[in-house]
């Protein structure tokens, strides 16, 4: 029977390799690179497992906010608690479905960085501050109605709040490289501030405020694509000296006078005989046992073998005569 239009073999002979191919009588086995998997790749998709580094960055929020702290008290009169959370990797279109305007949102040309950045501030930050400089207490709570824009007084504040977030963030930056921050544009809806596309990977870092009655937040977003050029300064992590600065060496010096008043058990050994249960068990007063006497008796330090030592007597005291340190795991 002839094939169909179109098919290389007929019904009969599909029907028949089919066969051949369940019971094993044709090989399947028989092409090149047989041993290759397949993993899907999308081209245009970012790869978040390239290196960035965010236990530094989080070492840089953690210092970031000791200093912002003092330069909230310094300017605007608040010491706001504010707590850390951890550094994450996220789409950017995913971390704006989860804010609500109005908001402050400001565009940030970071210098040392490519592109650009964003900080957002919550209205509970902005007003819980401006009731601090005008004497209050920051227990202040104004719910912003939608399209609700920021009046010329507020709008001050957040200027004073952005400077000394950029103030921060420059020192706390400063160990790992230079950084300079300059303000690009400000809106209410995060949806007119595109720093990035929706599908591409950004590295959110927000800072929460706690109050009696409110939680506001900040949020400093970097695009993930501005950081891969510094991820090798990220992954050396961030220091806070050198390790000389006169402090490190004070508490060196306390610490090893410290140490060096801590008591310790000393024991020397000259030998060590093996019995069974049944031998110790059948011994009466008066037993002598003979062993043969090592050249060299083993000091330990808590148990800890430390060196090899000679016994002798010094005057009418027994005494060990110290010959040589011994190394981890040598006895």
């Amino acid at each position: 029977m002839s094939a169909p239009s179109g098919n290389l073999l007929s019904e009969a002979e599909l029907e028949a390799l089919a066969e051949g191919v369940a019971d094993g009588s044709v090989a399947v086995d028989t092409g090149f690179n047989t041993s290759a998997r397949v993993r899907k790749h999308d081209l245009a998709s970012e790869d978040s497992s390239l290196g960035v580094n965010l236990a530094s960055i989080d070492m840089i929020n953690e210092r970031f906010i000791r200093l912002f702290r003092l330069g909230m008290l310094e300017v605007l009169r608040t010491s706001p608690r504010i707590n850390p959370t951890h550094a994450r990797i996220l789409k950017f279109g995913t971390y704006l479905q989860d804010l609500v305007p109005p908001l402050s949102v400001n565009v940030v040309r970071v210098k040392a960085l490519r592109g650009y950045s964003t900080v957002v501030i919550e209205p509970g930050m902005i007003f819980s501050s401006l009731d601090s400089f005008f004497g209050g207490f920051g227990k202040t709570v104004v719910q912003l109605p939608p399209g609700r824009l920021f009046t010329p007084t507020e709008s001050r504040i957040i200027r004073l709040i952005l400077d000394i977030l950029f103030r921060s963030l420059r020192e706390a930056w400063s160990p790992l490289m230079p950084m300079e921050f300059e303000v690009v544009s400000s809106e209410i809806n995060p949806q007119f501030a595109q720093i990035a596309d929706e599908s591409d990977l950004v590295v959110l870092n927000r800072f929460e405020a706690e109050g009696s009655e409110h939680k506001s937040f900040i949020d400093v977003v970097y695009p993930y694509a501005s950081l891969k050029p510094v991820r090798e300064l990220l992954r050396s992590r961030v220091q806070s000296g050198d390790g000389n600065e006169e402090s490190d060496k004070s508490w060196r010096e306390e610490l090893k006078d410290a140490l060096g008043d801590s008591k310790v058990e000393i024991r020397a050994t000259m030998g060590k005989l093996e019995f069974s249960l049944q031998q110790l068990e059948s011994l009466t007063p008066g037993e002598t046992f003979f062993f043969r006497k090592p050249d060299m008796a083993t000091v330990t330090v808590n148990k800890v073998p430390a060196y090899h030592a000679t016994v002798g007597a010094l005057g009418t005291q027994t005494a060990v005569q110290i010959r040589r340190a011994l190394r981890p795991g040598q006895i």
